[in-house]
């Protein structure tokens, strides 16, 4: 690892970061530590040209094309450049990071902007700065990714944002044991003919099948069309056990509402239904993560909930943008911190 961190290190804690050339034992800060960047730093970042070198939590990075447009405006709002999207992933980052820390990151690229064509991207490119922390994946076969990045600080998340790295999907194991996950997903998938309220019918389905079952979960919005439920969970269990698990969990829920639900593989065989996709169980297949940004205009953030929050009349899926998000962590701080170091173990597993 370039991070100055061992691999010995990340398996020992992996949801820890160290800073600097100090010892670890001095050097570790907990999930949770990370501060948030200064008034200065911010500052700093709006007081630069179009490119410039930016210092933020201890790194200087070199920042590019910092006002060009990669979300055209919606709905009477004003388009989103680089140097916001810049700007709000490290004033989330505090928040963030802990969905991402000790843990292989999958990326969605869009370079150009969200009016072409994105792609994903695993493998850390060679001019990455040499104080990333990374994972290695050496069961990786001929052509697929070997070296990820693994998200634990600040100036990542500004590098990753500068790379045009829009959306952000962490693995749901860690790095140090990447077989056993520690979320179970649950994916409502709407259908072209899906509304918004069945797909909060559907949700509110999966919190009372967590109540029954005796386990903590919490929705969020996906910032697109959907809703998602994360629960939690002791990583114990295998990818195969949790897919099966949650396959039994979605396929009760989906008996309850059938006319609403197919389980059909692909989109054109669904005849407009939703979908409740346990296939995300499965290693190295993610969903958004929490706080992430999605690729639409506007720039819609995929926000964690509470259940009451479902019964909300203005609730939508792409409610919150990068606009509104840090007014809405300050007030309401964050749903998904009770989840935070929670280890369930689930039913007859």
């Amino acid at each position: 690892m370039k991070s100055g961190r061992t691999n010995d290190e990340v398996a020992a804690a992996p949801d820890a970061l160290w800073h600097g050339d100090r010892p670890a034992a001095e050097a570790e800060e907990h999930v949770g530590g990370w501060q948030a960047p200064t008034g200065d730093e911010l500052a700093a970042l709006d007081d630069l040209g179009a490119k410039g070198r930016w210092s933020v939590a201890g790194r200087e990075l070199a920042l590019t094309n910092l006002d060009k447009v990669l979300f055209p405006a919606a709905n009477g709002g004003k388009p989103v450049t680089k140097r916001d999207l810049i700007r709000y992933y490290v004033t989330v980052g505090p928040v963030m990071l802990p969905y991402l820390a000790g843990r292989p990151l999958n990326t969605h690229r869009f370079p150009q902007g969200v009016t072409e064509p994105g792609f994903w991207q695993k493998e850390v490119p060679q001019h990455a700065p040499d104080w990333l922390t990374t994972w290695r994946n050496e069961r990786a076969e001929a052509g697929e990714s070997r070296r990820y990045v693994v998200a634990d600080s600040v100036a990542t998340l500004a590098w990753l944002a500068n790379y045009g790295a829009l959306e952000l999907h962490a693995w749901t194991s860690r790095a140090a044991d990447v077989d056993r996950p520690t979320w179970v997903l649950f994916d409502i998938d709407p259908g072209p003919e899906t509304t918004f309220e069945e797909v909060l019918d559907l949700a509110r389905l999966h919190r009372t099948a967590l109540e029954h079952l005796g386990l903590t979960g919490r929705p969020k919005v996906t910032g697109q069309r959907g809703i998602q439920v994360w629960v939690p969970i002791a990583p114990h269990c295998t990818f195969e056990q949790t897919r099966t698990w949650a396959e039994t969990v979605s396929k009760t829920i989906g008996r309850v509402l059938p006319d609403l639900v197919s389980w059909a593989w692909t989109k054109d065989k669904r005849r407009g239904r939703a979908r409740l996709d346990y296939t995300q169980n499965v290693l190295n297949k993610t969903l958004v993560a929490p706080y992430s940004v999605r690729p639409r205009p506007g720039a819609p953030v995929s926000v964690p909930l509470e259940w009451d929050e479902l019964d909300d009349p203005d609730l939508a899926p792409d409610r919150w943008t990068i606009r509104d998000v840090p007014d809405r962590l300050a007030e309401r701080g964050d749903p998904f911190s009770v989840l935070l170091g929670l280890e369930q173990k689930l039913p007859g597993l």
